[in-house]
């Protein structure tokens, strides 16, 4: 195995034991729950918007390793990004988990999202990776509906 994909095997594992900002947020501007029924991932997504800008995020729930490694990975990666920024990062991500990302300069650019580049070799487990992402999207977007992958 190469050192970066040790390094990005390392990052999914560390954050899948060590969830950050896995907490439930009494006073979220807006949360949406997400659910996978293939896997049984189910998440709510937490966020406090001021002026456009998420000052702060979390998430509840359970899922596989890769589903709550990818929410905590977003968790840190949007906070203090406005709505525009956080939905750049959206679209980014979503290629790359689906193996459309053609820059070859993935780790400067995503940093620890590049972890889940080799998600996009396994079809099923790009719905674990993207749905916190696609949850967080709808509390952008200020949807309630329930987020499912099918």
């Amino acid at each position: 195995m190469s050192d970066l994909k040790a390094l990005y095997q390392e990052i999914i594992l560390d954050h899948n034991r060590n969830p950050r900002n896995f907490k439930k947020m009494k006073d979220a501007s807006c949360s949406v729950d997400g659910y996978n029924p293939l896997c049984g991932d189910h998440y709510t997504i937490y966020l406090k918007l001021d002026k456009g800008v998420i000052t702060e995020i979390s998430f509840q729930g359970s899922g596989c390793a890769i589903s709550k490694a990818s929410a905590s990975v977003m968790s840190t990666v949007l906070k203090g990004k406005t709505r525009a920024e956080a939905e750049v990062l959206f679209e980014k991500f979503h290629h790359l988990v689906r193996g459309e990302n053609k820059n070859e300069n993935s780790a400067e650019e995503f940093g620890k999202l590049a972890a889940f580049a080799g998600v996009s070799e396994f079809p099923a487990r790009v719905k674990c990776a993207i749905l916190p992402w696609h949850t967080m999207k709808n509390a952008l977007e200020e949807k309630k509906d329930i987020v499912s992958t099918e």
